[in-house]
């Protein structure tokens, strides 16, 4: 069970709901880091009194450092900063909650440390699953996912003898706020209106990635690398209510399933405890008025990131990494309104016809593969 943590991403959404839980569990905070958001930043350290704080961008690190200058806290920033963040000794647990493929060399840092991963960054998997999980069983480290829908699945698989018994995982998704409209209509979509997620309150990259679907692709390929199951044996419904978080289903026929309500606190919460369970200050889910249940298969045409995203899976090598840098950049390109809402798949499409795949890569070639799609989505 974790007693302190270091929080990699702490300025965020995740980050901001994992300090509620270390609050309730009365954890110890090592370390914190964030990108540019100095108030906030500010706010949590006096709070949780870490030794150690990092900002992404050095001009918010000097900022920081002078603001601190009565406390005993180091300041350090960029990469270098993320990566001692994440091998603390004194930390047990390391919480990547940081966005995008940034989270990659900091996790693998953690795990060479035996540390427990709280895993919210999902990219780390995406772009180096196999990287991972090797380094995992190498070191002996746990990792633990904080995503609510793979939390379910390593919930609904405490039970699991053998893997063979699964007969395929089943990733819930609420299909964002454009359920139901056709391809078309989806040309003139703004910013603000793909940010309005029906269910979650997330940042702008997640929810973005919610409202394509390519969220769901991620999360796929996330839960493949996880549990070390081929893409055929993931597979993923709309589920309007975000009720059920995911389900597994064996071969027997049954399907064990976690429900709770829409609140990332409580898979953060289990990521800390498992193997136990902590009381919860939240209100429960009340099945009663909770409403119906309903389930719908993803429209790809209309979201064909998700399409994008298995055929990824399929290929393997560095294709996942060309994909979600390619990813990254188009959301970043939308929500600066440069391109349309659709042009997010045609940039991702664009950058894996341009860029070539390495089947057997090491860190270097997904980090290379990395930089030539950001390239190709920067200079469309």
């Amino acid at each position: 069970m974790t007693k302190t943590i270091s929080l990699l991403g702490s300025t965020g959404s995740i980050g901001k709901q994992t300090l509620q839980v270390a609050r309730e569990l009365g954890l110890t905070v090592a370390a914190l880091t964030a990108n540019t958001q100095v108030d906030l930043m500010e706010q949590q350290i006096r709070e949780f009194r870490p030794r150690l704080a990092v900002m992404m961008d050095a001009d918010a690190a000097c900022s920081l450092r002078a603001r601190l200058s009565d406390l005993p806290v180091q300041v350090l920033s960029g990469e270098g900063g993320l990566l001692t963040a994440a091998t603390l000794d004194e930390a047990d647990t390391v919480v990547t909650a940081v966005v995008g493929s940034v989270g990659l060399r900091p996790t693998l840092a953690a795990i060479e440390k035996k540390k427990r991963i709280a895993l919210a960054n999902k990219e780390t998997l995406v772009c180096a699953g196999e990287l991972v999980m090797d380094a995992a069983d190498r070191f002996g480290a746990e990792i633990v996912p904080v995503d609510s829908e793979h939390s379910a699945i390593f919930q609904s698989l405490q039970g699991c003898r053998d893997r063979s018994e699964i007969k395929r995982l089943i990733l819930t998704c609420s299909g964002g706020p454009f359920f139901g409209k056709h391809h078309e209509e989806l040309e003139g979509i703004r910013p603000a209106d793909a940010l309005k997620h029906p269910n979650w309150s997330m940042g702008a990259k997640i929810t973005i990635d919610s409202a394509t679907l390519m969220n769901k692709g991620l999360e796929i390929i996330e839960a493949m690398r996880l549990y070390r199951l081929p893409v055929e044996k993931v597979d993923a419904v709309i589920h309007r209510q975000s009720i059920i978080h995911s389900l597994v289903e064996y071969r027997d026929g049954a399907m064990i399933a976690q429900l709770g309500t829409p609140d990332m606190k409580l898979p953060i919460r289990y990521a800390f405890t498992w193997p136990y369970r902590a009381t919860s200050p939240d209100e429960p889910l009340d099945l009663v008025r909770c409403g119906a249940l309903t389930f719908h298969e993803p429209d790809t045409e209309a979201f064909p990131c998700l399409r994008i995203a298995r055929e990824c899976a399929a290929v393997g090598g560095t294709s996942c990494a060309i994909m979600n840098a390619a990813n990254e950049e188009a959301v970043m390109a939308f929500l600066r309104e440069e391109i349309g809402f659709n042009d997010i798949p045609r940039q991702v499409e664009r950058a894996l016809s341009r860029v070539d795949v390495k089947y057997t890569p090491a860190l270097e070639d997904i980090l290379e593969a990395d930089r030539l799609a950001r390239e190709v989505v920067r200079n469309r």
